[in-house]
């Protein structure tokens, strides 16, 4: 799970006095209209209410965020999920609600006063219930606002939380089926391995050598959620080199991965089932020279990975036995990861076969090797 931030964001302060400033000014209109009902000028009770109301949103918001910092800053701990969206508790928020409203009436009234020409002589005085009640209503509309915001903040917070859950079941259901994926290899390679014992225990060897390289690297990548794209071909170069002892030489690989896009992250395995697929619908099958090329390039903020052979193609791919699981795991993992940013393709090959296209986000390590 990624750790809360130390402290607070900006932007996110910046997005909340948006929101914040926003509703505002419809709560304002609505005190206004109430204060005209009362027998207030309504263009009097409109700049009333605006320079009362901004104010006192002002400094709400201005005290909630202040306060939340400053627990942080205090307890020395992450940010909880209520103090990243400003929120530092009712017992505080109850205090800042009152001393904003009570800077903010006098204040936002001499402002109001200028703006509309009706000053205060000193000679007529509001009464303290008269005061009270006014104050009262600047009080509700601050409180009802705040609550608002809460409920935001909080709904905000529930939404991002379910979100971790559903991402992290989801990683862990694409482990499951990855489990699924891999004996398939094992076991026929185990095969290939008893039959080459007997009749060429030279090969043999150097097929478990090739297949322990496979193994280490299988086992590396399953406790990781991202490795460099250098490591994915190196595994599908330990992958392939069995390959090749189970086809002979008649399979020929061609990898091209540009040194720039070495560092670049991608999900562990994720081209495992396309080269398996290659393998089994496409090159085993076909009669003479099998060719298989693994390509990365870079197509501006995308990352696009290829597996091309000179098999059968589509149609007879479809022909052969196949439940279609391996190219399934990828389209969830990809759905899973990045949403609709990343998806698979499968299309016949210029000049015969098939090709397997990922197109995925380019990301880079945040702190790159040096």
């Amino acid at each position: 799970m990624t750790p809360l931030p130390m402290t607070l964001r900006y932007t996110d302060f910046q997005l909340s006095l948006g929101h914040s400033l926003r509703a505002t000014q419809g709560i304002c209109l609505v005190v206004a209209a109430v204060l005209a009902l009362l027998g207030m000028p309504w263009w009097v009770a409109v700049v009333y209410s605006l320079c009362i109301g901004n104010l006192t949103s002002l400094l709400v918001h201005l005290g909630r965020w202040g306060l939340a910092w400053w627990q942080v800053r205090r307890s020395g701990t992450p940010a909880t999920e209520a103090q990243r969206h400003g929120w530092p508790g009712w017992g505080l928020m109850t205090v800042v609600i009152v001393l904003a409203v009570g800077l903010a009436y006098p204040l936002g009234s001499w402002i109001a006063g200028l703006l509309t020409g009706i000053h205060s002589d000193g000679s007529h005085q509001h009464e303290w219930r008269t005061w009270l009640g006014l104050f009262a209503i600047s009080l509700v509309p601050a409180a009802v606002g705040t609550f608002y915001f809460r409920s935001r903040a909080h709904i905000a917070a529930t939404e991002a939380a379910l979100a971790q859950v559903s991402r992290q079941a989801a990683e862990t259901e694409l482990k499951m089926l990855q489990s699924q994926l891999e004996p398939h290899m094992l076991f026929n390679t185990l095969a290939n391995l008893r039959a080459l014992i007997g009749i060429d225990p030279a090969r043999a060897q150097t097929m478990l050598d090739h297949m322990i390289a496979w193994l280490r690297s299988t086992l590396s990548a399953s406790r990781r959620s991202a490795h460099p794209l250098a490591d994915e071909f190196r595994h599908l170069s330990d992958y392939l080199a069995l390959m090749r002892i189970r086809m002979g030489e008649r399979l020929s690989v061609e990898i091209d991965l540009p040194a720039d896009l070495a560092d670049a992250l991608v999900p562990p395995l994720l081209m495992q089932p396309l080269v398996e697929n290659a393998i089994r619908h496409g090159l085993e099958p076909l009669r003479g020279p099998a060719r298989l090329a693994l390509t990365a390039r870079r197509d501006g903020a995308s990352l696009l990975l290829s597996v091309r052979d000179n098999g059968l193609g589509l149609g007879a791919a479809r022909d052969t036995a196949g439940t279609g699981f391996g190219l399934t795991q990828v389209r969830e993992r990809l759905a899973t990861l990045y949403g609709e940013a990343a998806a698979l393709s499968i299309a016949d090959a210029a000049g015969g076969g098939t090709e397997a296209s990922v197109r995925l986000p380019l990301t880079r390590p945040e702190h790159p090797t040096p």
